[in-house]
């Protein structure tokens, strides 16, 4: 393996591990050369996996646009990247366990709902809207219905912090705190009359 800084070709492994459930082989090389330090990735290819498309064009399989599509639906939304790369990885393993040489795009829209449901429903709810493309306002409701149905009851105010309904008093809301070193400055500055 090349150093990617002086392009010498002779290194050693000085560590090796299985990453994404033993699927690729992470080494850890050290140039013999300069002694920079990198990291490789060892994986098995994947034969070609081509997607047909709804007008029967054939296009290869992209891990990166598929993660794209989901990352797009979760923006601005509370989910973890890992929990979107295992998403994609679960989906991805789905795709090849099932299929050998061609996988219609329905069928990846459908793994990747059925995964976004179970994440979010937010994201869940955008994706549908772009992948179903909702010719009206009646569709888009009957997807939200059946989404509400079947999430389970939440307790109101579920995952939210409780805040203080009562409004303080006015004396609990000193500008300063009442300490010692407070009130003594306040004494001095305003003398007691002497009468």
């Amino acid at each position: 393996m090349r150093c990617p800084i002086c392009t010498h070709d002779s290194d050693k492994v000085i560590d090796s591990r299985s990453a994404q459930d033993g699927r690729i082989i992470r080494r850890r090389r050290k140039c013999l050369e300069c002694g920079h330090k990198f990291t490789t990735y060892e994986a098995v290819e994947q034969p070609p996996l081509y997607v047909v498309k709804k007008d029967s064009r054939r296009e290869p399989f992209q891990r990166e646009k598929l993660l794209a599509g989901v990352i797009t639906a979760c923006k601005k939304r509370p989910v973890a990247m890992a929990a979107i790369e295992r998403l994609i990885h679960a989906i991805e393993m789905d795709i090849y366990a099932a299929f050998q040489i061609e996988v219609p795009s329905w069928k990846i829209g459908e793994y990747v709902m059925d995964g976004l449901k179970q994440l979010d429903d937010v994201a869940y709810v955008r994706f549908a809207s772009v992948y179903r493309q909702f010719k009206d306002v009646e569709e888009f409701m009957d997807v939200l219905q059946a989404l509400k149905h079947e999430q389970p009851k939440r307790q109101p105010g579920f995952g939210r912090k409780k805040r203080n309904s009562r409004k303080p008093k006015k004396e609990e809301l000193p500008l300063f705190p009442r300490t010692a070193e407070n009130r003594d400055a306040s004494s001095r500055q305003n003398p007691p009359d002497a009468t």
